[in-house]
């Protein structure tokens, strides 16, 4: 275990490397396009994603609290903001453990018990992914879009993918299993249980929130690749379902990647990989990366804006 722990930063670094030698790897694929690329900056439609983006957030901030609440832990919407973006900063530092471990400590200076926030911190992750995994099973069958892929595999896997509702219909019926089998799974690394109890309406209440939560930030995508590419927006605009789409199932790649700061590389992969084939790669690759650097500057301002609540 010791060993193990010598090796841990070293491989961090070694994953965070290889995600930038990613990224570089796709802008030099794509130079020559990105060199002929006709830069545009639409204000209107930038500022119709920054109002998308927000939106999710407030939703966002709202489905943790709530389940924050369900666990016995209590907070103030503004308090709540203030502890999940100040806390999102630190997602940029490799370790994937930052972000929880500044949202328990700034919860306890507010009077939540540590073990409140971990539970709605991981009760938060799990309904995020199921809610991802749902987006992916209508997404792929109604589109048979596999990017990249398409022509490679047979048609029946994007029909094979509607399987991955399967397990969130199981635990919306027994809302229990799933809190078992994560504390199985803790109980198997040597930790505490979580004391989650969630049945079945809470549970489709933050799944559905949540999904909306996904839409919102893929509406933001769709508006931020309108306001920079430079196809008409009208061109940008009919892709619309597949942009929607594909920006969440990129997110949440990257999100359960656990290699990398906030899934570098492998958000921008997933991206180009879904949507090259309907937009071009250099309108991909740059919306990709415009969007992660859109998401950063708008989590400052939401931290600036959480530093204005008074503790």
């Amino acid at each position: 275990m010791s060993r193990l722990k010598r090796w841990k930063r070293p491989i961090q670094l070694a994953f965070l490397a290889l995600a930038l030698l990613f990224i570089g790897l796709l802008i030099l694929d794509q130079w020559q396009a990105l060199r002929a690329y006709e830069w545009h900056l639409r204000p209107g439609w930038l500022a119709l994603s920054g109002l998308a983006l927000a939106l999710s957030w407030l939703l966002e901030v709202s489905v943790w609290r709530r389940l924050l609440r369900i666990v016995g832990g209590e907070l103030s919407y503004a308090r709540a903001w203030r502890i999940w973006f100040l806390s999102a900063i630190t997602r940029y530092i490799p370790g994937n453990i930052w972000q929880p471990l500044s949202m328990t400590v700034m919860g306890q200076e507010q009077g939540v018990r540590a073990m409140s926030t971990v539970t709605s911190i991981v009760a938060y992750q799990l309904v995020n992914l199921m809610a991802a995994a749902f987006i992916a099973a209508v997404y792929f069958p109604l589109t048979g879009n596999l990017g990249l892929l398409t022509t490679l595999l047979p048609a029946s896997v994007a029909r094979w993918m509607s399987l991955l509702a399967l397990p969130l219909l199981l635990f919306l019926a027994r809302p229990g299993w799933l809190v078992q089998m994560v504390n199985w799974i803790l109980r198997k690394m040597g930790r505490a249980p979580l004391p989650l109890h969630l049945n079945t309406p809470e549970l489709l209440r933050a799944l559905a929130l949540t999904t909306l939560v996904w839409l919102l930030l893929g509406v933001s995508f769709l508006f931020l690749t309108a306001a920079l590419s430079d196809s008409p927006p009208a061109a940008i605009l009919a892709q619309a379902v597949h942009l929607i789409a594909a920006y969440p199932l990129s997110y949440a790649a990257g999100y359960i990647s656990f290699i990398t700061p906030s899934g570098l590389g492998v958000r921008e992969g997933v991206a180009y990989l879904l949507l090259t084939p309907l937009i071009g790669g250099a309108t991909a690759t740059i919306a990709a990366l415009a969007m992660r650097l859109w998401l950063m500057l708008g989590e400052l301002v939401a931290a600036g804006a959480g530093l204005l609540v008074r503790k």
